[in-house]
């Protein structure tokens, strides 16, 4: 399973080569997440209404290597945006990835940009 882990690099705007149309805005729901598909990768997005932000991370929760992030709770932690893992409430932080439960783990992020109601993910292939 740690082969699949591989698959999810972050990726920063500047890098990005590919910017991915996965729908339009009212294709995903508001303060909660969705899962699609790119490639190889399942990726889930995050409409944060509440902050007028949108976010993509990796599907798969590192801890027990599940795809189930997209399922889970959307908040803040400190002022930090972050997905709660729906299994173990794993934080992660939907900006950088980072384990906000104080965990050696970490998700890829990926940027959103919305352009005329399409929402576009960046990825480097």
């Amino acid at each position: 399973m740690q082969d699949i882990l591989k698959n999810y690099e972050t990726v920063s705007e500047a890098t990005v080569k590919t910017w991915f149309r996965v729908g339009v805005v009212s294709d995903f729901p508001q303060n909660s997440g969705a899962c699609i598909k790119y490639k190889t990768k399942q990726i889930a997005v995050f409409n944060f209404t509440r902050t007028n932000k949108w976010y993509a991370t990796q599907n798969l929760c590192p801890h027990k290597m599940e795809m189930v992030l997209s399922l889970g709770m959307i908040g803040d932690k400190l002022g930090i945006p972050k997905v709660a893992c729906p299994m173990h409430k794993k934080n992660f932080s939907l900006e950088d990835g980072t384990c906000l439960s104080g965990d050696d783990f970490k998700i890829a992020t990926y940027p959103v940009k919305i352009e005329n109601g399409n929402v576009y993910i960046g990825f480097t292939d």
